[in-house]
């Protein structure tokens, strides 16, 4: 794939929209230079199973969604373990290109996965949770592979619930994430409610522990004696990059029992929290960029669909990453089934269908002021 394929919004989405800072207040010259040094520093591959055609310059006109994969790729993985989608998010740009919404999508959601042939295994098709298709096509890869076919699977998936077509996609490791917050040096946001860590914790003497012994599929067996929990209580924190990614991570034992509910809103608060302050920081310092577009190349690999990231730049230049509206699917209320073999599940209900197709139609921003609730706060 050549490097035209250099698409903007992954990076304003998890934080390095470093053209949004550069056109309201540089030259030219300066962003494409900084566009150049961003298309060098980030992993390309066809996401989308497209293969499409790389573009010079291309016309970025109209409504956009893209597809956000959130990936926790954990030191125990084995090589050749399938890899779970550990967040689903749709980012839905509007066409006048002056607005954005993100879209979760429960990753228990239950769902009808198509059939599909990696070249190491194939899936025949059925219904699962969603998150279940990322694994399903990944299964027997490693590395890019396991990446790229994972995706295409997750995108096939979406693309039959929604009938949307992603116009890109990107898939983000929140392991790397950890890099980004180490080169803005924080990440400071409100967090809605307590959240005890169910990973990290300190013994009396100081030292890290493991506060909770888990089960297989990563759930709480019972509590460790001796060791006292990380805890991130309601209100305003600064996260280190360690903490960061501990909380990004907990749906267990938050306070409002809204489990993964609680856990997308979480990472898209997140999400926001490092754009927001990506542009108002680190941006503006020629120290920082470097490192920052760095760590963005090891936490993020993106698809842009043939538009060049000139393009991307200068068509998304007005969008107001303070402005990022994040949309709940079910109300973020749990409407749960029990289905044999694939266990508890979540059944989408008619209204998050009906946000789907407002995305697929450009008509977020009425389906959000007709559903106020649905919003999620910051």
């Amino acid at each position: 794939m050549s490097d035209v394929r250099k698409p903007r919004w992954a990076r304003w989405c998890l934080g390095v929209g470093v053209a949004l800072a550069l056109v309201s207040g540089g030259s030219i010259i300066a962003l494409r230079a900084t566009v150049h040094a961003a298309a060098d520093a980030i992993p390309q591959a066809d996401l989308l199973g497209s293969a499409a055609p790389t573009a010079t310059h291309a016309s970025v006109s109209g409504a956009k969604n893209v597809l956000l994969v959130g990936i926790d790729r954990r030191a125990t993985a084995k090589p050749g373990d399938p890899t779970r989608s550990d967040s689903i998010i749709l980012l839905h740009i509007s066409a006048d290109h002056q607005h954005a919404y993100l879209i979760s999508l429960p990753r228990d959601s239950y769902v009808s996965i198509p059939a599909y042939d990696n070249g190491a295994q194939s899936y025949r098709g059925g219904k699962n949770k969603i998150n279940a298709a990322f694994a399903y096509g990944s299964r027997g890869l490693t590395g890019t592979a396991a990446l790229t076919h994972g995706f295409q699977l997750l995108s096939l998936t979406v693309e039959k619930l929604t009938g949307i077509t992603p116009d890109a996609g990107a898939v983000v490791d929140f392991e790397g994430f950890q890099q980004i917050v180490t080169e803005l040096g924080q990440v400071c946001m409100y967090v809605d409610e307590d959240t005890t860590s169910i990973h990290v914790g300190h013994r009396a003497d100081g030292s890290s522990a493991a506060p909770y012994a888990l089960n297989s599929d990563g759930t709480v067996n019972h509590k460790i004696k001796g060791v006292t929990a990380n805890f991130y209580a309601q209100g305003n924190h600064c996260f280190t990059p360690a903490d960061a990614l501990d909380f990004v991570r907990q749906r267990d034992l938050l306070a409002n029992h809204d489990a993964d509910y609680g856990r997308q809103r979480h990472q898209q608060q997140f999400l926001k929290a490092v754009l927001e302050q990506t542009v108002s920081k680190g941006l503006d310092s020629p120290t920082k960029l470097p490192g920052l577009l760095t760590a963005v190349g090891k936490a993020v690999t993106v698809d842009g669909g043939g538009v060049s990231l000139e393009d991307w730049v200068f068509a998304m230049r007005n969008l107001d990453p303070s402005k990022l509206v994040t949309l709940k699917t079910n109300a973020g209320q749990f409407n749960s089934a029990t289905v044999p073999g694939a266990g508890s599940v979540q059944i989408l209900s008619a209204d998050s269908l009906a946000l789907f197709q407002a995305a697929k139609n450009d008509r977020v921003g009425a389906f959000a002021a007709a559903h106020p609730s649905w919003v999620a706060g910051t």
